[in-house]
């Protein structure tokens, strides 16, 4: 049994998400049975903080194990990855805020960032409404994370609002076509306090200068939020796109071609599609191990990492996706009509990694322009996600 060295990430867990892909993504939610493999991997703990018992490793510990797991399922992949970072976010707020959400374990809480609710100043904290979309993994959540608009009408700040689950009404409204096990559903909130404890700024955050970073006096967090959001989020597509490259390399040794006869794995043009799509698999992942080594040596000596290497971490990130669904499409189209009955696991992986590429964070035009105009030194909106 091979067990990966941080996490408690096994071979038989990969072959549980794959056994149960086609129930996840008929629930549209993680089964209960994933969740618990999922407690009993250590991969909740991976990043809290030592203080609450968590095992406080680097940041770039969480990419390897999310990359495997999509060798099994994608959404669930993509929501256990988002489960793990979302320990991260907490470890950044406030140590009363930590000590609460810390208490529910495993801690599974969505995180909306777009700011699209308001918190009015009421004493002791804020008054938040509001609705947020693309709140993975809610269905199951013990607390929610929002971003909101925070502050008197003249001078609002945007922030990360903590709450319990209990507290948000679910609004269903996830029918789609790929991604469907993971739960994204919206949230609302009408008027529910929040203590100021619960509320920590954006700006903070994302510069890596927030009251956990502070706190805990470890490089792990001391990662700007936009790389480390970026970078994790890549991992289900980079993972998915190994795992079709595996199945279209046993389906060669099989597939006889119709009317023309003969093994597939005879024919060079295959052969070529294959070794082209291990090479690019070879290339993305020295890209995402070199862009996360460059980050962490930095936050690690104490820098500030600067605009520039934000932005080319998240043009890294949108790459790696757009290449794994590139490579996909080129495998598939060469595999025949057959993968796409809905029992062949290589259809739900293309349908899953095209949604998944939607993700804000992997804009490839905004990422370029990003990374293009700060490599040569011109400014950018401050409004930015860097």
């Amino acid at each position: 049994m091979i067990t990966d060295r941080t996490s408690g990430i096994t071979d038989e867990f990969v072959a549980a998400l794959a056994q149960r892909a086609a129930e996840a993504e008929t629930l549209r939610r993680l089964p209960a049975e994933t969740l618990d493999d999922y407690a009993r991997s250590g991969l909740p703990e991976l990043l809290v903080p030592a203080r609450f018992g968590g095992a406080q490793a680097p940041f770039p510990a969480i990419l390897d194990p999310i990359r495997r797991l999509a060798h099994g399922c994608t959404s669930s992949s993509w929501t256990l990855a988002f489960y793990t970072l979302h320990n991260w976010i907490m470890a950044l707020f406030d140590e009363q805020a930590q000590r609460e959400a810390f208490s529910d374990r495993p801690f599974l809480a969505p995180a909306a960032l777009a700011p699209t609710g308001r918190g009015v100043p009421a004493d002791g904290g804020f008054r938040v409404s509001g609705r947020w979309s693309w709140a993975t993994g809610v269905m199951h959540a013990n607390w929610v994370m929002v971003s909101a608009l925070c502050g008197p009408d003249d001078a609002p700040m945007p922030a990360l609002v903590l709450l319990p689950a209990r507290d948000v009404e679910i609004v269903d409204v996830w029918h789609t076509d790929g991604m469907r096990a993971t739960g994204s559903n919206d949230v609302l909130l009408h008027d529910v306090f929040v203590p100021e404890h619960r509320v920590v700024g954006v700006i903070d955050v994302y510069g890596g200068n927030s009251p956990g970073a502070r706190l805990h006096d470890c490089t792990t967090y001391r990662w700007p939020m936009v790389p480390a959001l970026a970078l994790v989020a890549a991992m289900p597509a980079l993972g998915t796109a190994e795992r079709v490259t595996e199945l279209f390399a046993e389906r060669l040794q099989e597939r006889v071609l119709a009317y023309g006869g003969g093994k597939q794995k005879d024919k060079p043009a295959a052969q070529a599609r294959l070794a082209d799509a291990r090479v690019r698999l070879d290339a993305l992942r020295a890209l995402v191990d070199r862009t996360a080594e460059r980050i962490d040596e930095m936050v690690e000596a104490g820098e500030r990492v600067p605009p520039a290497v934000r932005a080319d971490a998240r043009l890294a990130a949108a790459h790696v996706v757009a290449d794994s669904r590139s490579i996909i499409a080129n495998l598939l189209e060469a595999s025949g009509a057959s993968v796409h009955f809905l029992d062949n696991p290589m259809q739900r992986a293309k349908r899953d990694v095209d949604v998944l590429s939607g993700h804000v964070v992997f804009d490839h035009d905004t990422c370029r322009e990003l990374a293009g105009a700060l490599a040569i030194g011109l400014r950018v909106p401050v409004t930015s996600m860097l």
